[in-house]
């Protein structure tokens, strides 16, 4: 079955987009969703996309060749905002060479997820963000927060400026970047997030480097974002 295609924002970078998207992506396609993933602009790489790969590893699939430009439209080798990464090496990020990526992919499968770079303001030139081509595209967002001191404010404002564009926000996912941490802070976050901006927090994502358990804690929150998805259709 088709199923409209979301895009996986982040409240900063280094919050967990790939690990939740590459997670996400194994869920759906074990669910019998054929699933492609997407990375618009990827920064700090050579030649090819770490973050589709470590999806695909995820996933036990590999890239088909023929997918594999569309995949990251853009690769830049600095590890920096798109808009400085592309000027660094003479490079113009041309928003309808995404867009045509994006409609050939999403032509290919049942579910395109695309997983942004950084939070949600990040320009990919002087003029433009990356918000601005979820908009055009009518893309619904699943945010990913990382849950530490600080996530309040991030959340919230991420939260609000998606609702002041029209774009939905399909729920939030909180991940746990490292370990240990003020559980009475951690706790609070997600509750307090969900109370003043009325988005549906949809779990939380534990600190592991345990693949596998990682994968089983996940599927709660995979089976959730799939019954959202399945609400866009």
């Amino acid at each position: 079955m088709k199923y409209r295609s979301i895009f996986i924002a982040g409240t900063d970078t280094g919050v967990g987009k790939t690990l939740v998207t590459g997670l996400l992506a194994k869920y759906l396609s074990e669910e019998g969703c054929e699933v492609i993933t997407q990375k618009w602009i990827q920064t700090g790489c050579r030649a090819r996309s770490e973050d589709i790969d470590t999806h695909r590893e995820l996933m036990g699939r590999e890239v088909a060749p023929a997918d594999e430009a569309d995949a990251a439209p853009y690769v830049l080798e600095y590890p920096c905002s798109p808009h400085l990464a592309a000027r660094m090496e003479g490079v113009e990020i041309v928003p309808e060479r995404i867009m045509s990526s994006y409609m050939r992919l999403s032509g290919k499968c049942d579910m395109l997820l695309v997983e942004g770079s950084g939070g949600i303001m990040v320009p990919y030139s002087a003029g433009g963000l990356m918000l601005d081509i979820v908009k055009d595209l009518d893309l619904s967002v699943l945010l990913v927060a990382a849950n530490r001191l600080g996530a309040i404010n991030h959340t919230l404002l991420t939260i609000e400026c998606l609702k002041s564009r029209g774009i939905e926000v399909l729920g939030v996912v909180f991940t746990r970047t490292s370990p240990g941490g003020d559980e009475k802070i951690l706790t609070d976050n997600l509750d307090i997030v969900s109370s003043i901006s009325g988005a549906r927090i949809l779990g939380e994502v534990p600190f592991s480097t345990d693949i596998d358990e990682l994968y089983c804690r996940f599927r709660v929150i995979g089976g959730k974002v799939a019954d959202k998805i399945k609400g866009l259709s």
